[in-house]
């Protein structure tokens, strides 16, 4: 039997829990310093959400161009220039007096 001698001669078993317990401590404390979400990540992680907040600025920008798009061509108000100049761009087609130019990819 295992353990550890006390004053009066009488054995005292020390089981495996402790041990266990540290092992368990030992590994959170590794995965706290160096897992995905541990502290060496923390630079990376502040990185890469300047990265998407960089995206979303640059997304709000298309999005508030292409909500005055829409404001643009609502049924009820719709610019006439703007509906003339995309259905000649998406559809192809010019009027007898345009002057089409072809220029080289």
């Amino acid at each position: 039997m295992t353990g550890k001698s006390t004053a009066l001669g009488v054995k005292r078993r020390i089981g495996r829990g402790p041990t266990y317990a540290l092992g368990y401590l030992l590994v959170l404390g590794g995965l706290g310093l160096v897992g995905p979400n541990g502290l060496l990540a923390w630079g990376e992680q502040l990185n890469t959400l300047d990265e998407r907040r960089g995206q979303i600025a640059l997304l709000e920008a298309e999005r508030a161009e292409l909500d005055g798009l829409v404001t643009a061509l609502d049924p009820n108000n719709a610019d006439p220039d703007l509906v003339g100049e995309i259905a000649r761009r998406d559809l192809n087609v010019a009027h007898p007096d345009d002057y089409v130019l072809m220029l080289d990819d």
